[in-house]
């Protein structure tokens, strides 16, 4: 089943009942001053629980229960929290995300670190790979260096080829906009990815908290600030879908000329249900991470040596 995912951007109470997710938003005052009782002047709306997989509160102004943040968690959801810049800065995910939690936890701390390397050489060839594919897919730039690059990945990523692919697909991917640089302080459509690949990072997180992992001890990334170094891993090879959606907004709505806007972040919204193709089959972006989470955790214990990741 695909989760929902939700953003709320209005001032709002967001509680708990019979399982739901009530949404109680105030309405205006002079629809306020019409409305005969305190019940007639709210808008309220309920969401089964079961079927939320990410929430986003993007509003300074909402109050949320800590009995429904607790229903939440409970149903493995992720929470993320907005600055007043309206980009995420907060990630709340439950600690037990699985039955047999502590033996999982066993295996990922005693991977060996040829393995990881092994894992991370993985990681960056998917990762080219679907570089590759958008380039080919939304671009006329040449591809076929980037396909050299992926295949001499070694363990590691020892010759960093990530970088070398990273700096080409960044020049020719938004060639058409002056001065663009991939750099999360920069000019549109950095904004667009920035919040893209927040929403992704939920997902992937909240996809390995699942699948009884660690989300905090990563393959490569290690950063004693950075409590997702797993999810900023595993998420590698997924972001060339983010750039691709975001590359395909903006051919449509153009540059956003007001920042991130309601409209800008409900199209971003739906990167968990994209299309991605993941072991011969087409599948929604979050069932898909799911998948490659749960291979990972085999190549933990044993149990195989690749983990499956989605090609464009």
């Amino acid at each position: 089943m695909i989760k929902r995912t939700l953003c709320f951007t209005n001032p709002a109470y967001l509680s708990l009942k019979n399982e739901q997710l009530v949404v109680k938003m105030p309405q205006s005052d002079s629809d306020q001053q019409s409305a005969i009782s305190t019940q007639q002047s709210e808008k309220v709306t309920t969401i089964p629980i079961e079927d939320i997989g990410v929430v986003v509160i993007d509003n300074r102004q909402i109050t949320i229960t800590s009995g429904l943040m607790d229903a939440l968690l409970e149903n493995n959801c992720a929470l993320i929290t907005c600055d007043s810049k309206s980009l995420p800065v907060g990630l709340m995910l439950p600690l037990c995300g699985n039955t047999t939690q502590s033996e999982r936890f066993r295996h990922q701390i005693e991977a060996s670190l040829p393995l990881k390397k092994q894992l991370w050489q993985q990681t960056i060839q998917a990762k080219i790979n679907n570089q590759a594919a958008v380039l080919d897919n939304c671009t006329d730039a040449e591809t076929a260096c980037m396909c050299v690059w992926a295949k001499d990945v070694k363990s590691g990523d020892s010759e960093n080829l990530e970088g070398r692919a990273a700096a080409y697909y960044w020049k020719k991917l938004f060639s058409h906009i002056d001065d663009f640089n991939r750099d999360r302080e920069g000019v549109p459509p950095n904004n667009l990815l920035n919040y893209g690949y927040a929403i992704l990072r939920a997902v992937v997180a909240r996809a390995l908290v699942s699948s009884g992992m660690l989300p905090t001890l990563g393959i490569h990334h290690h950063n004693r600030y950075n409590a997702y170094c797993l999810a900023d891993d595993i998420m590698e090879p997924y972001r060339p879908f983010v750039d691709e959606l975001v590359f395909n907004l903006i051919k449509k709505k153009g540059l956003p000329e007001e920042g991130l806007t309601k409209e800008w972040k409900a199209e971003l919204l739906q990167i968990p249900v994209l299309d991605v193709v993941i072991s011969g089959k087409r599948s929604p972006l979050m069932i898909a991470v799911a998948q490659t989470a749960a291979s990972l955790y085999k190549c933990y214990s044993g149990e195989i040596r690749k983990i499956v990741y989605p090609v464009r």
